[in-house]
């Protein structure tokens, strides 16, 4: 595989220009799936969305300000982006005092503590993700059920907690895994939209298929080994690997927080190991973990490999053999 350097441009050599446009169109792709869950979850999930970015801009705005008194970069969209990115991994009946804590461990640890967007080694909203899982696991893993529908068999329970306790993989129709009309999170109910934001990213070049791609594909191959080696046959072959596909935060982590410039490798072969490694990681938490989703913790454990990735796995020099 050549090691190309990834389309988007290192951080510092970005204008600000571009880095707005960049981040702008990252919200635009992320408006399918804000229309999806609006219409699954009702008025709630603009509730939870707009008090996340408003918090995450506020926030931002006012360190800047007042702690390291400099020019702000609030007008960049990448708090913004952190900002819808946090709401998408919450539930929309969150309190909002908890919104509004995870914004602010988001911004102010994960991001501005290192110097702001380029120079943060984590992903914003992942570290306040994480942190609020840990410290209001009941209110993180409540989870509404769509406005519109029914489901007794999973009571309220996400798709992916319900294999966890021991339903098939087939416990949901495929139609509603794509379309979204199940319990979870903002961003873990709509497959077909975010596709629809990849597909957008890809065409304006902010992203390149590499890192989402191989997550997945990385996750489907793991899903359908353990499926032979547990000796099941027939369906389960193509509906295990489908299903850990479609549920669960896969998507929107692969598409739109794995590809964070920031915190992902400068080559396309150090992106696919970091991205191989997110997708063995998040399988080993489903299946055998604590939690039934595993992406956010495996997208932090492989943004800490990422300087290890860029030492060894470097383009060549022109010129150098």
């Amino acid at each position: 595989m050549a090691n190309k350097l990834i389309v988007a441009p290192a951080p510092h050599v970005q204008t600000a220009q571009s880095t707005t446009r960049i981040m702008r169109d990252v919200v635009i792709a992320l408006m399918p799936a804000l229309v999806v869950s609006t219409v699954v979850f009702g008025l709630d999930v603009l509730r939870v969305t707009a008090l996340s970015v408003v918090s995450c801009v506020v926030i931002e705005y006012l360190i800047q300000k007042f702690m390291v008194r400099g020019a702000t970069t609030v007008g960049n969209w990448s708090a913004v982006v952190t900002g819808v990115l946090l709401a998408f991994n919450l539930p929309a009946s969150i309190p909002w005092w908890i919104v509004v804590m995870g914004a602010f461990v988001a911004i102010a640890v994960a991001k501005m503590t290192f110097g702001g967007l380029g120079k943060n080694p984590f992903n914003p909203a992942l570290v306040g993700r994480v942190f609020l899982l840990i410290a209001y696991p009941v209110q993180m893993t409540t989870w509404p059920l769509p406005v519109n529908g029914s489901f007794d068999v999973l009571s309220g329970a996400t798709p992916l907690a319900a294999v966890k306790n021991g339903a098939c993989p087939n416990v949901l129709d495929v139609q509603d895994l794509v379309l979204g009309n199940i319990p979870g999170s903002l961003g873990e109910v709509a497959a077909a939209a975010l596709l629809c934001g990849f597909v957008y990213l890809l065409w304006r070049r902010v992203i390149t298929w590499h890192i989402p791609v191989t997550v997945l594909v990385t996750m489907a191959v793991f899903a359908l080994a353990v499926a032979l080696a547990g000796g099941k046959t027939g369906a389960w072959l193509w509906s295990a690997p489908l299903f850990h596909v479609l549920a669960g935060g896969a998507m929107l982590g692969a598409i739109f927080m794995a590809t964070d410039y920031s915190t992902s490798p400068m080559t396309v072969r150090g992106g696919v190991i970091f991205a191989v490694g997110i997708g063995l990681i998040t399988m080993c938490i489903r299946l055998w973990g604590a939690y039934p989703e595993g992406m956010s913790f495996a997208i932090l454990i492989m943004n800490a490999c990422v300087p290890l990735i860029n030492k060894y796995v470097k383009p060549k020099r022109f010129g150098v053999k």
